[in-house]
């Protein structure tokens, strides 16, 4: 009973500050503005299942793909028998599911289980070595300093930890019931404890039974500490990458949104006469983002939903060619402001200003400079994000808000407004080239 207890004190503690912690986020991610993308509900839903679920833009690099597929699905369906370990824990009993459901399938169960254990190891481990000895490329990048470089640590290691104490938890179940009295209504076989517990050395059933519940504690322990942890890290995504995908954006993936506005303001600063023709709201306050409340929610759970895989970096040729333009660092930058923003508001309400903002003290001029527009970051991403949205979002302030722009483009906008050209002579002479 004492056990029970504790164990239903340990799970309403876990899941409220587990629920506290989304809440949260739900809550800075609504801060963003609204945008409309409820619209091909069919093509949305295929998306998540393409992209979050069966990860098609992994398989590019088809080994990495499958190890993830290892680590992603093994440790997902795995977690499937934390229900019985729930209910285990509030009943005061062990493995309530095996006389339920027979001795036979659910050592099939139990087998498939354990294989897809050893395969998240293996994953965990090449995952591992591939950032810790290999140091793949994208992995030593300057944004992955410090705290994102050990988060992706720790996880793969509470990943192998978890899945050994599943592994030996059975293997010692595994040796009391192959070493007493068991009825067959008792008996299972996992493919790998079967083997596993021929090597464990003899004791006493009292030895392995409570070797047996240690290991128990300690998963489920793991199971509760990760579920708190997956907030704070960037292995939100596992969650994130379902609605992420569901609601990316439809559209060309060159179309610059937000221009039809422009252009509006445009025409009638010129023409205040076809004002009739764009009906609607008024013009707007600002133009482009300058902190995290400019931008729209799906770009703000895009920050949320970026895995730190880096591959939208080592695909931008801005980055390649040694410009300071890191794509993930766009999204970690947003993430972090947000996250600050939101501390903010629990601590001194929602009209606090800490006179901070995403554009400047955590983006700077010269990254978004380097951006070439050219969407290789978009195409790249497994789960759909955009830092492209917030790039061109951000750099839209500067140009139209406080008219921070190189002389060349200063040039260009001018001779565009004044000629219609970008060069400094009369649009009914830009043709004259072809007079010799």
């Amino acid at each position: 009973m004492i056990q029970q207890i504790l164990f239903v004190l340990l799970s309403a503690v876990s899941i409220y500050f587990f629920t506290k912690k989304v809440m949260s986020i739900r809550r800075n991610i609504l801060l963003g503005k609204d945008e409309q993308l409820n619209d091909q509900p069919k093509l949305r839903w295929r998306n998540m299942m393409i992209f979050a679920l069966g990860q098609k833009k992994m398989f590019k690099n088809p080994l990495v793909a499958v190890l993830h597929l290892f680590v992603y699905v093994g440790f997902v369906i795995i977690n499937i028998e934390i229900l019985e370990i729930f209910l285990d824990g509030i009943l005061g009993t062990h493995r309530l599911f095996l006389p339920i459901i027979g001795s036979n399938f659910y050592s099939i169960l139990i087998s498939c289980f354990e294989m897809l254990a050893v395969l998240v190891i293996v994953g965990c481990i090449v995952f591992l070595i591939r950032r810790n000895i290999t140091k793949v490329n994208r992995f030593t990048k300057p944004e992955l300093k410090g705290f994102p470089f050990r988060d992706a640590n720790y996880i793969l290691i509470t990943e192998i930890v978890l899945m050994t104490l599943f592994l030996t938890m059975d293997t010692c179940d595994s040796w009391i019931l192959h070493n007493n009295d068991s009825t067959p209504s008792e008996f299972f076989s996992g493919i790998i404890s079967t083997h596993l517990y021929k090597f464990l050395p003899t004791h006493s059933e009292s030895v392995y039974d409570a070797f047996s519940s240690t290991c128990w504690w300690l998963h489920i322990a793991g199971i509760f500490a990760f579920l708190n942890y997956l907030p704070y890290s960037k292995h939100l995504h596992i969650i994130l990458a379902f609605p992420n995908s569901f609601f990316a954006r439809l559209n060309n993936i060159g179309q610059m949104e937000n221009m039809p506005l422009i252009q509006k303001e445009v025409v009638l600063s010129f023409q205040p006469e076809r004002a009739a023709e764009f009906p609607g709201d008024d013009a707007p306050l600002k133009f482009g983002a300058k902190d995290v409340k400019d931008l729209s929610w799906k770009s703000l759970m895009d920050a949320y939903s970026c895995s730190e895989c880096g591959r939208c970096t080592a695909a931008c040729p801005a980055n390649q060619t040694g410009k300071k333009l890191s794509p993930r660092k766009i999204m970690m930058d947003t993430r972090d402001r947000l996250e600050e923003v939101g501390n903010n508001i629990d601590k001194h309400g929602m009209d606090f200003t800490d006179n901070k903002s995403l554009l400047g003290d955590y983006i700077s001029v010269e990254e978004l400079r380097a951006c070439t527009t050219c969407n290789a970051c978009v195409e790249q991403c497994p789960i759909l994000i955009s830092p492209l949205h917030i790039i061109t979002e951000l750099r839209r302030s500067l140009v139209m808000e406080d008219s921070n722009v190189p002389n060349e483009w200063a040039m260009m906008f001018g001779n565009l407004e004044n000629n219609q050209s970008p060069w400094k002579f009369s649009n009914e002479d830009r043709a004259n080239w072809r007079n010799d």
